[in-house]
C-alpha cells in the first residue's frame, strides 16, 4: 500500500511538475506579448506627437 501512494504521489508530483512549467511558459509568452504591444503603444504615440507638432 505505501508503494502505491509513493508511486501515486510521485505521479502528482510529476504532473504538477509539468503543470506549473506550461503555465510558466504561457506566462513568459504572455509578458512577451504585453512589451511588444506596449512598445507599439509608445511608438504610436510618439509618432502622433511629432505629426501634431508638424501640423
Amino acid at each position: 500500500m505505501t508503494t502505491v501512494l509513493t508511486t501515486e504521489s510521485s505521479a502528482l508530483k510529476h504532473i504538477r511538475t509539468a503543470y506549473q512549467v506550461d503555465q510558466q511558459v504561457k506566462y513568459l509568452h504572455l509578458e512577451a506579448e504585453i512589451e511588444v504591444l506596449l512598445q507599439q503603444l509608445q511608438s504610436l504615440k510618439r509618432k502622433n506627437q511629432q505629426d501634431s507638432i508638424a501640423n
